[in-house]
């Protein structure tokens, strides 16, 4: 079987889609035949052997574009194209390309269709609507969404195409357990994502600030515009807890994983969430995490490897004083059943037979339906 993924970027700055692509894609390479579609980008994610064809794709070049995509798709000749985000005009412009060709499409709208979502820059993304983005998401032959509660979303709005609901996945060979706890309580609190509104990071810093004891460190590691992360330490001087936040940029490799080690918790306090990468990542390394209800990850409390709470500043408080009084036992014990559930459920090998397995089924190569696609 030959599959095209579509990707506006795989710069390492482009979050989670892409290290969604790259690690699903690697995992999948001794089933399928895949290659990605992209842009030229500076700093790409490495996905070794998978032929990768990379377009400019200006907005200026939109019929020159389709004529390119054209050419492209004639000569690949593959059975299904899988298009990764939505918003972005080139990707309806190749996914309509592909079915006029007779290509079935899977749209995967990767938590853009979130309600926090469609609320910012609305006019903007009415105008999108119009012009091409109802018509991309109406004519697509197949969801994938990464959590329930996406699909429940994407139903909502009154897609009904069969979909399936897989989660993203990690490489836990990437991923470094932690090997210690402090002998003293809770120290160091991460959080490692993009440095954006919808992250929440505002009121954790309002959060923190209302903690009358302050003998910890929160760490905020990520890329953001320069403007944001400079409002978000003047809110920690406003608040009095500049001493206890520390800014580091973005972390990668061996640099991530030091963070990881360092850290007792980890801390995600998003309004918007189709699923969370760093949240696996975190509960791989035995971190247990706290996150709102703005993430689709009610398990952190019905396997007791964390919190999840709705997002306000109150319970953002109430929780972390919590978690700031557990013994460092009990905190190694949450870590030690947060890696369990990684290991069963979000493994990326599980997460690529599950993805394999869909690809089977709408080509007419699966034996059965798999029971997490929904008609």
């Amino acid at each position: 079987m030959k599959v095209v993924h579509y990707i506006n970027s795989i710069d390492k700055s482009a979050g989670g889609t892409a290290k969604f692509l790259q690690l699903t894609v690697n995992a999948m390479q001794q089933d399928l035949k895949i290659s990605i579609v992209t842009r030229f980008s500076k700093n790409e994610l490495s996905i070794p052997n998978v032929k990768i064809k990379k377009f400019d794709l200006s907005i200026s070049r939109w019929f020159v574009l389709k004529k390119e995509f054209f050419i492209y798709l004639k000569e690949e000749e593959p059975d299904l194209v899988h298009i990764n985000g939505i918003w972005n005009p080139q990707n309806y412009l190749f996914q309509m390309v592909a079915q006029q060709l007779r290509i079935k499409v899977v749209l995967s709208p990767h938590g853009m269709l979130e309600p926090y979502i469609l609320k910012r820059n609305w006019l903007k993304k009415q105008v999108a609507l119009a012009l091409y983005q109802k018509e991309a998401l109406k004519s697509a032959d197949f969801f994938h969404a990464t959590a329930d509660s996406e699909l429940n979303q994407i139903r909502m709005l009154r897609y009904k195409q069969p979909s399936a609901v897989i989660p993203n996945g990690i490489d836990l060979s990437e991923i470094t357990q932690k090997k210690s706890r402090n002998i003293e309580k809770v120290k160091n609190i991460l959080f490692l994502s993009r440095v954006h509104p919808k992250k929440g990071i505002d009121l954790l810093i309002e959060a923190v600030g209302k903690i009358a004891v302050k003998n910890f460190k929160v760490i905020i590691a990520g890329e953001g515009d320069e403007k944001y992360i400079n409002f978000l330490k003047e809110s920690a001087i406003k608040h009095g807890v500049n001493n206890v936040f520390k800014f580091v940029g973005p972390l990668y490799g061996d640099s991530k994983n030091d963070a990881f080690e360092k850290a007792d918790l980890f801390v995600l306090p998003t309004h918007s969430e189709n699923f969370g990468i760093v949240i696996v990542e975190a509960l791989a390394a035995n971190i247990p995490v706290i996150t709102t209800t703005g993430a689709p990850w009610e398990e952190l409390n019905t396997k007791n490897c964390g919190w999840w709470v709705k997002l306000n500043v109150a319970n953002l408080k109430n929780t972390l004083e919590e978690a700031l009084n557990k013994t460092p036992e009990e905190i190694t014990i949450m870590g030690k059943l947060g890696r369990k559930l990684v290991e069963e459920s979000y493994d990326i090998k599980i997460v690529a037979k599950q993805m394999a397995a869909f690809y089977g089924w709408i080509c007419k190569q699966g034996d059965e339906k798999p029971e997490y696609i929904k008609e």
